[in-house]
């Protein structure tokens, strides 16, 4: 007998893989035995396996095979995810390369196009985890944007809000400006960036004098409503109960003191733009100062932005580098590494933005989910992750659930516009 000198796959896996499906051997009813069922974190329904997802899914398939061997009725509940953010960047793209801009189509038409998508590559990752050999009990295969999940979201949504979990408010937000929407913490990727630290000069109102004040954002002065020092910073107590001009934009603007202000970071004045920094916001708040937002939806400047009116933000910080040095406002300019936060699907850089979102208030529901972990019911290997685990449900913050694009679920609200009679005098 000849003896095959290198394993085939293809004629091996293939095989055994239409036999166990043939046979049924992945699906599962209800019945007496012990259940054990994982539902498989759904990939995104246009994407392709990483290697983070073979990693995943194979611990989850030695799981469930386990499970089986030892005799509990084990489900593995495959599915993918509709992806809002992701799916319909590509099919505004795709449209893009057709000459057919988003704008130009009502939701319904726009939607039509994204289904065409969906069906033609929603199947990709399935498939790929087929070849792997995934154990899943195909015949309960699930989509997010299906009937069943649908009617499950504008369910747990309506019973959040009547709850008083879910709220309505305007907060700071990180801005995606080229999916045009709102994003939570967890998809924005911080990435070291080589930039610079610009020191611009603000006069001081009715002297001869300034203050130096370091930003790597020189765009966002024209959000500026104050500068704010550290009280207790011996180098800058002339300052006190002063006005400075902001550059360029010509604004007045206040010298509030609070400890907030790192003395040894940069010359210890720090601008406050409250729409556009979440630190600044809190400063805002708790002084009562105006709030400017600068930016269009785009990432371009909107009329506060004056003669830069309409152009994007990084074309507005190379010009403004060139109009702060001509007029002699720029103190100097130094290289300087810092983390920019990015959007994890159209990878620009995100924009801390005030505007009216839907929140989930987190903080009652993280505390079963700390309390499972300190008592050990459920374990981290290794376990130092544990101590991460803790600071991340002990610091968690409200999370943002409303995106401003067409493909996803909807938010179950509607608003009747107030009708108000006149009479004539």
């Amino acid at each position: 007998m000849e003896i095959a000198s290198t394993y085939s796959p293809n004629e091996v896996e293939n095989k055994w893989y239409e036999y166990w499906m043939a046979h049924g051997f992945f699906h599962s009813e209800p019945d007496e035995r012990e259940p054990y069922t994982i539902v498989i974190p759904p990939p995104n329904v246009t994407g392709v396996l990483h290697m983070g997802h073979m990693l995943n899914n194979t611990i989850q398939d030695i799981l469930v095979r386990r499970a089986r061997m030892m005799g509990k009725n084990a489900c593995w509940v495959p599915g993918t995810d509709h992806a809002s953010i992701a799916t319909e960047a590509k099919v505004v793209a795709k449209l893009a390369q057709e000459g057919i801009k988003k704008t130009d189509l009502t939701r319904e038409q726009f939607l039509e196009h994204v289904w065409e998508w969906t069906h033609k590559h929603g199947g990709i990752i399935l498939e790929q985890l087929k070849k792997l050999g995934a154990s899943c009990d195909w015949e309960r295969t699930a989509f997010t944007m299906d009937e069943k999940r649908s009617e499950s979201v504008i369910k747990v949504f309506i019973d959040l809000y009547n709850k008083g979990l879910i709220y309505r408010g305007v907060r700071m937000v990180n801005w995606d400006p080229a999916a045009k929407t709102a994003l939570s913490d967890e998809e924005v990727i911080h990435k070291e960036q080589q930039g610079k630290l610009y020191y611009l000069r603000y006069m001081i109102e009715g002297e001869k004098g300034y203050a130096v004040v370091a930003t790597t954002r020189p765009e966002t002065i024209f959000g500026d409503t104050a500068v704010c020092i550290n009280p207790n910073d011996p180098k800058n107590q002339h300052l006190k109960g002063k006005k400075v001009i902001v550059p360029i934009v010509n604004r007045i603007v206040p010298i509030i003191e609070d400890d907030y202000v790192d003395i040894e970071f940069g010359t210890g004045c720090l601008k406050v733009t409250p729409a556009h920094d979440v630190n600044d916001y809190m400063l805002g708040e708790k002084y009562g100062l105006e709030t400017l937002d600068i930016f269009n939806d785009d990432g371009t400047l909107n009329a506060h932005g004056q003669q830069y009116e309409g152009k994007d933000r990084f074309e507005v910080r190379k010009q403004i580098e060139k109009d702060l040095e001509a007029a002699g406002l720029m103190e100097k300019v130094e290289p300087y590494e810092n983390k920019v936060g990015f959007s994890e699907r159209t990878n620009v850089p995100i924009e801390p933005k005030l505007s009216m979102q839907w929140f989930l208030k987190m903080s009652d529901l993280a505390k079963p989910a700390l309390n499972a972990v300190e008592s050990s019911e459920i374990k981290f290997f290794p376990p130092k992750f544990k101590n991460t685990y803790r600071h991340w449900m002990e610091n968690i913050k409200d999370w943002n659930i409303s995106r401003q694009l067409w493909w996803g679920h909807r938010i179950p609200a509607w608003y009747v516009m107030e009708k108000r009679e006149t009479s004539e005098l």
